[in-house]
């Protein structure tokens, strides 16, 4: 019997999906080709399910014959690993960011002697709005708590932007590029203290409990779905931290990361005194141990923050406590630098992949921007946090606004400064 290869996503099924897997079913026995996380997530938006989840979801649709892994963007590699006689797609894909895939695909089957059929993209159904009323139900912690381990599981790069409250986070959420390969958005937030309190207009000190900090954190959990990384400071007192860790966890949060200093907080750009406040590696590795064991979940994630580089420390000295914290059981690194060449953190990151090759390494790259995400891969980096850029952005646009105004009498000349409100509103879930 004659094979029809459909490769899909999987992640909602509604009647186009339905049209196309009968009609495929016409010609044969029909594989789906069911795209893994990471054959997506370069190229659009985690999807919902998980793949197993998916997967359960497909095999039992009417006309499947069977289901296997795509495991790349393109469907070249499992067309010629199981040489269908039919391909069948939308012909939605004539147009848009998939018309290339489909030039691959018409070769490939040319080669292979098989057969490209395009149905017609089913009228009155649009996944882009499907996907739109989805975002505007909102998702649940326990989703948001998992999503994180997935997305650095998935990409090659997980891209997180700060965030200190309501509308940033929608920023976060919805702000997405165009460009060749696929659409290009932010996978998850940074809720920095230092941007939480400068917002509020206070000093960045750890006094500041985790209640209060918890209030800015909801105003954007309510408002958006993606995964949230919150800063936790030194984390404070280890019998204090296991409750940092489930109120975080309990909130939906993915993960903390807690910096190894001690006594009264100093931000990182102007240096610490390597004596005086970097904490004993046995102390801190007892607070990693002990957020452990307080989580409930697996899914949960404690992220230790090296400052040895910033303490004007040695990477070797950077690298023995890394390999401690790793010992402890923490899930992350994160390793930090105030040097703009940024070879210190490049050393580290190539001698630390050296010892763990699956370890999570985080980035902040805020000195040494000059760098790209690509290259930040090369070096074994797999999450990249933007830890101050909205806030930084807010304050000079605003500024210019108000000395506009002061200057003219009036608000007119400062009209091309400031968006529409009505753009603004369309922002936020519920106003149209």
């Amino acid at each position: 019997m004659a094979t029809v290869y459909l490769g899909m996503t999987g992640d909602i099924i509604h009647p186009g999906i339905i049209n196309i897997v009968n009609e495929g079913a016409k010609y044969g026995d029909l594989i789906v080709g069911l795209l893994t996380d990471s054959a997506i997530a370069p190229h659009k938006r985690l999807p919902y399910l998980t793949y197993e989840q998916r997967k359960v979801v497909v095999e039992n649709l009417k006309g499947v014959s069977r289901v296997v892994p795509q495991e790349d963007w393109s469907y070249v590699p499992n067309l010629l690993k199981y040489t269908p006689d039919y391909i069948i797609h939308g012909d939605d894909w004539q147009s848009g960011p998939l018309c290339r895939v489909r030039e691959e695909v018409i070769l490939a089957m040319e080669k292979l002697g098989g057969k490209v059929i395009e149905i017609p993209y089913t009228k009155g159904i649009n996944s882009s709005a499907l996907v739109e009323q989805q975002k505007s139900i909102g998702t649940t912690p326990e989703v948001r708590l998992k999503t994180l381990r997935r997305l650095i599981a998935a990409k090659p790069i997980v891209r997180i932007l700060e965030v200190h409250d309501g509308l940033s986070g929608l920023i976060a959420e919805t702000v997405s590029v165009d460009k060749e390969g696929g659409i290009f958005s932010f996978d998850g937030m940074w809720s920095s203290s230092l941007t939480d309190s400068t917002s509020k207009g206070k000093p960045d000190i750890e006094a500041v409990d985790l209640t209060t900090r918890m209030q800015g954190v909801t105003d954007v959990l309510e408002c958006t779905t993606k995964p949230i990384i919150y800063d936790g400071d030194t984390g404070g007192l280890a019998e204090h931290f296991v409750y940092t860790v489930r109120t975080l966890e309990r909130n939906g949060i993915s993960a903390i990361i807690i910096e190894d200093k001690v006594g009264l907080k100093k931000n990182s750009l102007f240096g610490i005194d390597v004596k005086q406040e970097l904490a004993p590696i046995e102390d801190f590795c007892n607070k990693i141990s002990m957020g452990k064991q307080a989580q409930v979940t697996k899914e949960f994630m404690i992220v230790s923050r090296l400052e040895s580089l910033i303490a004007g420390g040695t990477v070797d000295e950077a690298l023995e406590r890394a390999l401690a914290y790793v010992s402890a059981g923490t899930d992350a690194i994160m390793i930090h630098s105030k040097h703009k060449t940024g070879d210190d953190i490049k050393e580290f990151c190539l001698r630390f992949r050296k010892e763990y090759a699956t370890v999570p390494l985080v980035l902040v790259p805020t000195t040494y921007n000059q760098f790209t995400e690509t290259e930040f891969q090369t070096w074994g980096a797999n999450i990249i946090i933007y830890a101050n850029h909205m806030l930084r952005a807010a304050y000079p646009a605003m500024l210019k606004a108000a000395q506009s105004i002061l200057t003219h009498e009036r608000s007119l000349e400062a009209d091309p400064l400031c968006m529409p409100i009505k753009q603004i509103l369309e922002l936020i879930p519920g106003t149209k």
